[in-house]
């Protein structure tokens, strides 16, 4: 009987992922970019807060371009770019994640060194996004209140590879049942380095510590 071979395509995939992850990571440490990949599920404010966080670093002299992956359409694009700010948008063709050559590929239409950061915003997801490296300096993770503190039970992996949580929304925190306290006590077991922000983009609450973070990660480099 011929030998069977197992191939795990799986692994073999993310391997080469991360290879070119690392590649991307060199190629802009050399043009001075810092990359800051964005992850979280739909509707929890990514481009809410992106916009304003772009806003604040734009008048501490942080200049940002954005990488946006949907699925389809070019509406948080077009957000971007009335508000001034240079955005390449990605169409995964129905992939759920984006991954290191996608973010290369948008990447490649950008005069990198005209920008001091540019940050991926990545299509809107729990799971698929935390496995593939997209060659940022820093990942971040975005749960809204609205959505339950609960996360953090059912989607373990994506907690363990962000370096920084930002709850959002935090306005809908009165009359509401999320607990931040079970939130962070879970997230810092699944992850103890864990940096965690509270904030809200529509009262500002929050707001200045979380930019400060990003604009320190940005000067600071690696």
């Amino acid at each position: 009987m011929a030998e069977i071979r197992t191939i795990d395509i799986k692994k073999a995939v993310l391997s080469e992922n991360t290879g070119l992850a690392d590649a991307l990571r060199g190629r802009l440490n050399e043009s001075g970019t810092f990359l800051l990949d964005v992850m979280s599920s739909p509707g929890a404010g990514k481009t809410t807060l992106l916009l304003e966080t772009i806003r604040r670093l734009r008048e501490a002299g942080i200049g940002t371009a954005v990488i946006e992956g949907d699925i389809e359409s070019t509406v948080d694009a077009e957000k971007m770019a009335a508000a001034g700010v240079k955005a390449v948008q990605l169409h995964t063709g129905g992939a759920c994640h984006l991954d290191a050559s996608m973010v290369e590929a948008a990447l490649n239409e950008l005069d990198l060194s005209a920008y001091d950061m540019v940050v991926v915003e990545n299509v809107g997801n729990l799971v698929c996004p935390a496995e593939f490296d997209t060659g940022a300096h820093r990942r971040v993770m975005l749960l809204s209140v609205p959505e339950g503190h609960d996360k953090a039970f059912k989607y373990p992996l994506m907690f363990t590879v962000v370096d920084c949580l930002v709850v959002t929304k935090t306005d809908y925190l009165p009359g509401s049942d999320f607990d931040l306290e079970t939130l962070r006590a879970e997230a810092r077991r699944l992850n103890p380095t864990l940096t965690v922000f509270e904030v809200s983009a529509r009262t500002g609450d929050g707001m200045d510590a979380w930019c400060a973070w990003v604009a320190a990660a940005v000067r600071g480099g690696e």
